[in-house]
């Protein structure tokens, strides 16, 4: 882009951010205010609320988390918290609208018109006026099947399947693994291209199991995640979600993590350092496995449940500009405790730490609202 000066400006670092849910809204609104070439790749098996009704219904992908990616990037003027807010409206009464979001229609009644999942997304993302672009990880619905350990307590040892998102994230067994179905799922040649061409690319936070690891399973993205020249980050959660990764510390993640793509490698964890304090040390060996250096911040909310997109902004623009800085590896450091001016800048006045315009807090067990 050529500047007054006659020189050319560089270029917004291409960030792309793997997940679904709060965790990837949460990324996502940090993410918009370090760069305005974000790319969200969005898991597409929730079967549950609004979401599974749609999906059953008119056979298209589950809309609620690529809603909740495109409500995220809306800017903070008023067109941004409007829509954003429109968006993730939710019909009550009894009717046949109980329990639908005003997102999930408007996504859906583009696919119905248009025929392409992308072009309808890249619609709605102008009508929002996102910062960045909204993709679904793969083109075709998935199904999300784990092993798990204990899921009948008068067999706490033995194993047995829980088939799709919903019924995993509230299981009361232990999850070991997970596998997709189909099994190999086509991805969105987008989304695969935006992985190849960026600097960097961002797992979680997020639902460890039903939206982080699903994207290493698809393989044309796993492919293009083992390919890319772009640094990999892995943004560890505040605290286990109740079923899913009940009792999980915070390097067990990282295991997991391992367990599910042994060949892939990574470059930055980070970690909230409240979060994670008291179990530095085995963090940073599993972090060693994954041939990625361990990052501390302040990330999280007042709460400590929830991360605050201000301070991750600060975490992430400390991450990314001294990885520009120091080449291929990254040292591992403890950044600051406060935003940086920038990111303070960022915050929409009065909007409060932690503050996440239409994005609901999960519930007790980690779902948040319907999708």
């Amino acid at each position: 882009m050529p500047t007054a000066a006659g020189g050319t400006a560089p270029r917004s670092l291409r960030v792309v951010a793997l997940g679904g849910g709060h965790g990837l809204a949460a990324s996502l609104a940090a993410l918009r205010r370090v760069t305005d070439d974000v790319t969200a790749i969005v898991t597409v098996a929730d079967d549950g609320g609004s979401s599974g009704r749609l999906r059953q219904e008119f056979g298209v992908l589950p809309p609620g988390d690529l809603r909740m990616a495109l409500a995220a990037l809306c800017g903070d003027d008023d067109w941004g918290t409007t829509w954003a807010r429109v968006v993730q409206h939710r019909f009550a009464g009894g009717g046949d609208l109980a329990g639908h979001s005003l997102g999930n229609l408007l996504i859906t009644g583009l696919w119905d018109l248009l025929g392409d999942p992308v072009a309808g997304l890249d619609w709605v993302g102008r009508l929002l006026r996102v910062t960045g672009r909204v993709l679904p990880m793969a083109a075709v619905p998935l199904d999300i099947v784990a092993c798990v350990e204990g899921a009948d307590p008068a067999r706490p040892a033995a194993e047995s399947t829980v088939r799709g998102q919903a019924a995993i994230a509230v299981t009361t067994g232990r999850v070991r693994s997970i596998s997709l179905l189909p099994a190999d799922p086509p991805a969105v040649p987008e989304a695969a291209e935006a992985v190849r061409e960026a600097d960097w690319v961002v797992f979680g936070p997020g639902s460890w199991f039903t939206s982080v690891l699903p994207h290493l399973l698809v393989p044309s993205l796993r492919s293009a995640l083992t390919a890319t020249s772009a640094r990999k980050l892995v943004a560890l959660n505040l605290i286990p979600q109740p079923g899913e990764t009940e009792g999980f510390s915070p390097h067990r993640h990282l295991e997991v993590l391992a367990d599910h793509a042994p060949s892939l490698s990574f470059d930055v964890v980070l970690a909230d350092a409240g979060a994670v304090a008291g179990s530095e040390h085995d963090l940073r060996k599993a972090a060693d496995m994954l041939c990625a250096s361990l990052a501390l911040a302040d990330v999280a909310a007042p709460d400590g449940t929830r991360h605050d997109p201000v301070r991750l902004a600060a975490a992430y623009r400390s991450i990314f500009t001294a990885g520009e800085r120091v080449g291929e590896k990254f040292p591992g450091v403890v950044l600051p405790d406060q935003p940086d001016e920038e990111s303070r800048r960022d915050r929409p006045p009065g909007e409060p730490d932690g503050g996440s315009r239409g994005i609901v807090p999960p519930d007790k067990h980690g779902t948040g609202e319907q999708y």
